[in-house]
């Protein structure tokens, strides 16, 4: 039976209406896991002996362990947001003789063969077997630690399974997680409770006696059953409907009526973005990478360098970026609604900049704490909002005049191209690209406070352009209006 249902799936693919463009995606995707999977390989063959270069009286093995949890943490990260949860058509195997198990058993199956759970093995394993040769410890200690840790990868896959279809979207979650996961950053920065160094500790033990590597085994078998119990109780086909159906999230957004016209549209677009997957993954997303200034400005090596204004740029402007550039596609169902009311172009397009300017103000506060690395740090994430607020959000805003491909709201941000054209990368290089190098030719030239003021005036002049900008950006969404509404009705774009 899984041999059938292998061969049905094989043949849905090659069947698909959009076989071509499923492709050419698979194939360029497929370009960078090679990529990836070479890197691993020789990072997984040398880091011994690197290791072992950096800190010549440690033992490798346990230089990574001290890493584990870390590893473990931005594993489950980055599969909850990117990783695609196996899915099956279950309609028409509902009419047929065919155990509800077994289906279900072939879906956990078929998760277990991601490409998420390839990488690790392809660095563990060369790791492993060259400290086999190159470390006092014995073969069956080795393979206990690398068992333990490849368990860890199908923990990380189960779980995200879990999560993603038993607490689906749950706000709790979040904060639990994300707050779980300040604090114990926390207590490792003030040096109160190490973490990293006790889960490091468990895996040295567990050098020592491999057989405690059957507990991180035993969590695999339990996270499959416990997966198997869930999808075997909602295996029909309004399972995950119900319970969306239940509650209604009726946020108070009074407080917005102060922007006056543009009020009401400023609402749709946050009740657009919490009652929707994609857009509220755009939120999270936001949160997120306001730690991203965490792998800039702890390294000496990018002091006053071009990428502190890379990360200033991006951290301050990050909903600003994921949310701009797929304007007005987020009200690609409802547009031409929209556009056949009377409703002005310029009051529409004013909603859009209050909700990216709100985003940019607020990402601003968030960066302040940066200032404890250094204070100068304070002054260029001004700098690079205030270029954001003048200058990147007027060019967001032209560049969506552009989108023409439909969205589904329902669906996750990662690892989904709906309604990504070539815009959306050609429109990088001027957010970003030109900012960074006239900062750099500023501060080459100068120094760090003119190039820093020479950014910040460019958003002012932005600023000083606003009402000759808008015109020019409303007069292009309205000669682009019907293409875009065109290209909305395409369900497949």
């Amino acid at each position: 039976m899984f041999l059938k249902l292998l061969s049905l799936e094989w043949k849905s693919f090659f069947r698909s209406a959009t076989l071509g463009k499923e492709i050419a995606l698979k194939i360029f995707v497929g370009l960078f896991a090679i990529y990836g999977i070479f890197s691993l390989l020789f990072l997984g063959i040398g880091l011994h002996f690197l290791i072992k270069e950096l800190m010549p009286t440690a033992e490798p093995l346990q230089v990574v362990n001290q890493y584990v949890l870390i590893w473990f943490v931005m594993e489950l990260m980055v599969r909850y947001m990117m990783q695609k949860i196996p899915i099956l058509n279950i309609k028409p195997f509902l009419i047929q003789n065919i155990k509800r198990s077994t289906l279900v058993n072939f879906i956990l199956t078929k998760s277990i063969f991601s490409f998420f759970n390839l990488m690790t093995p392809i660095f563990i394993v060369p790791f492993a077997m060259v400290s086999l040769f190159q470390s006092e410890f014995q073969w069956f200690q080795i393979l206990g630690w690398t068992v333990a840790i490849l368990s860890l990868v199908l923990i990380a896959n189960f779980l995200n399974i879990y999560i993603e279809k038993k607490i689906l979207d749950s706000k709790k979650l979040f904060i639990l997680f994300f707050g779980s996961v300040a604090i114990l950053y926390g207590l490792e920065y003030f040096e109160v409770f190490s973490s990293t160094k006790f889960v490091g500790n468990l895996f040295d033990q567990l050098l020592l006696q491999p057989f405690w590597a059957l507990i991180p085994l035993a969590l695999v078998f339990l996270l499959f059953k416990l997966n198997q119990k869930n999808l075997i109780e909602n295996f029909y086909l309004d399972a995950y409907l119900k319970t969306e159906s239940q509650s209604f999230d009726d946020t108070d957004l009074s407080w917005t009526n102060r922007f006056g016209k543009v009020a009401p549209f400023m609402q749709l677009d946050m009740k657009l973005i919490w009652r929707n997957k994609r857009p509220k993954t755009v939120v999270y997303m936001t949160l997120f990478f306001a730690a991203y200034g965490l792998f800039f400005y702890t390294q000496d090596m990018y002091d006053f360098s071009p990428m502190w204004v890379f990360a200033g740029l991006f951290m301050t402007g990050i909903f600003m970026i994921n949310f701009g550039q797929f304007i007005p596609a987020w009200d690609s169902s409802y547009y031409s609604m929209m556009m056949s009311q009377n409703i002005p172009m310029k009051l529409y397009l004013h909603s859009k900049i209050s909700l990216m300017n709100f985003s940019i103000v607020v990402m601003t506060l968030l960066t302040l704490p940066y200032g404890f690395f250094d204070p100068n740090i304070i002054l260029l994430n001004i700098a690079c909002a205030i270029y954001n607020l003048g200058v990147n959000v007027p060019v967001i805003l032209f560049a969506g005049s552009f989108n023409k491909k439909r969205i589904d709201l329902d669906k996750s941000q990662f690892s989904n191209y709906q309604g990504t054209g070539i815009m959306q990368w050609i429109i990088i290089l001027p957010l970003i690209g030109v900012p960074v190098l006239i900062w750099t030719i500023f501060n080459y030239a100068g120094n760090f406070y003119l190039a820093t003021a020479i950014i910040a005036i460019l958003g002012v002049i932005g600023f000083s352009l606003r009402n000759w900008l808008m015109q020019f950006i409303i007069a292009a969404y309205k000669s682009r209006k019907h293409a875009a509404l065109n290209g909305f009705k395409q369900q497949n774009a």
